[in-house]
C-alpha cells in the first residue's frame, strides 16, 4: 500500500520493474502507461490513474491514492465521462478486492454515500457490491 513518502517516487521505482522499449509496435495505450509509470505518484493526475488502473498497472499504488481522491470528489472525472475514476475502480476483479479488504470496505463506503448513481455508472456500481 502507498505510504506518504512514496509520493515523490514513480510505478517503476517502487515495483523495481522498468518496462523496456516494445521491440516492434507499441500501442498509444501501452506507450503512455509505460510513460506514466515513470512519473512520481504525486503528480499523477485522475486521468492517469483512471488509465492505469483501468489497465490493472501499479494496483497496490494506485488503489490507494484513487480512494484518496475518491472520499472528497466521489465523480472525479478523469478524460472521459463524471464518475470516469470511480468506474476504473469498481471494475477491477474480485481477486484484486480480496487483497485489499480495507480498501473494498473504503470504496463501498463512498458508493454508499453517493446521494445519486449516474446512470453510466449504475452497473459498476452493482457489479461491485455483489462482490
Amino acid at each position: 500500500m502507498t505510504r506518504f513518502g512514496d509520493r515523490d517516487r514513480s510505478l517503476e521505482e517502487l515495483e523495481r520493474d522498468c518496462w523496456p522499449a516494445p521491440l516492434g509496435v507499441e500501442t498509444r495505450l501501452m506507450a503512455t502507461a509505460r510513460e506514466l509509470r515513470r512519473k512520481p505518484l504525486g503528480g499523477l493526475t485522475v486521468e492517469d490513474m483512471r488509465l492505469l488502473i483501468g489497465q490493472d498497472v501499479g494496483l497496490a499504488h494506485l488503489l490507494p491514492l484513487a480512494v484518496e481522491v475518491l472520499r472528497s470528489d466521489p465523480l472525479a472525472k478523469g478524460d472521459m465521462y463524471e464518475g470516469d475514476l470511480l468506474s476504473a475502480v469498481l471494475t477491477r476483479s474480485a481477486e484484486v478486492w480480496g487483497e485489499s479488504p480495507e480498501l473494498r470496505r473504503e470504496v463501498r463506503l463512498i458508493v454508499s454515500e453517493l446521494a445519486e448513481v449516474p446512470p453510466a455508472l449504475k452497473r459498476q456500481v452493482e457489479g461491485f457490491l455483489a462482490l
